[in-house]
């Protein structure tokens, strides 16, 4: 096996192990207070929730743009389906091809499957752990005491904020920086995506909805089921690849059966 191409083995265990201690560390901690203290001042915080246009820009669109991106994803990997390994090179030249996303059936299924897992996984784990919002909270004006995740837990509490959700939106796209076919800008992928998740999570700290350990969580396990998901999908995908290229020796037995 190519290792240079599966970094990925075990990477996504010490995302996983990055996960827990970033969760057991920050989540109830004096660096979240620290944070979230910067966002209120003199009894308020800086931005007032469903404000506008920032409802729109950092809420709205970015989930209506998500939605619309995995809907492409279905039509384009249906088409890619109905089409017949023989017509790939007509449907490459036709004039719709511009509109087809050029990758192949295992990339878009795995970039939509990372699409739909990473925010479902995180709202599922928001219904179980039962953690406060900062703006919930006695110390931020409200009228809830601020437990710990494990406190959270045995009281289920109503609240639901913890992994930020939102922000999960956003770092499912980390999915693209795994497809093979754009390896080479893995990175720059990288990057954006970072950028994106971290706006769409400081967005709601402005307003107190989530602390920073929420959005950070909320990033390192997006990473976690992206890399795992590319470790699914694609490590058999290059063993039969390399091994076309590195064929085995006939054994003893195989050359008396010739």
């Amino acid at each position: 096996m190519n290792t240079n191409h599966h970094v990925t083995d075990w990477t996504w265990l010490k995302l996983l192990c990055s996960t827990i201690i970033a969760t057991v560390a920050l989540e109830h901690s004096q660096i979240d207070l620290l944070i979230s203290k910067l966002f209120y001042l003199n009894g308020q915080w800086l931005l007032e929730k469903g404000a506008q246009p920032y409802a729109l820009i950092f809420y709205d669109a970015p989930k209506a743009l998500l939605i619309l991106f995995a809907t492409y994803l279905m039509i384009v990997l249906a088409i890619k389906y109905r089409t017949p390994l023989n017509a790939d090179f007509s449907l490459n030249h036709s004039k719709r091809s511009k509109y087809i996303l050029p990758l192949a059936v295992r990339e878009i299924s795995y970039l939509l499957i990372v699409i739909i897992i990473v925010p479902t996984t995180i709202a599922t784990l928001k219904s179980v752990t039962h953690v406060s919002c900062p703006n919930h909270l006695m110390l931020f004006g409200s009228d809830m005491p601020y437990l710990d995740l494990w406190q959270s837990i045995v009281a289920k509490t109503p609240a639901k904020c913890f992994p930020a959700a939102h922000a999960s939106a956003g770092f499912s796209l980390y999915g693209l920086a795994f497809l093979p076919t754009w390896r080479k800008y893995r990175y720059k992928i990288f990057e954006a995506v970072t950028a994106l998740g971290w706006t769409m999570g400081l967005y709601k700290m402005l307003f107190g909805d989530h602390f920073f350990s929420h959005t950070l969580v909320s990033m390192l396990l997006s990473l976690t089921i992206a890399c795992a998901l590319e470790h699914i999908f694609f490590k058999r995908f290059d063993e039969n690849k390399n091994s076309q290229f590195h064929p085995t020796k006939p054994t003893l037995a195989d050359t008396q059966k010739r």
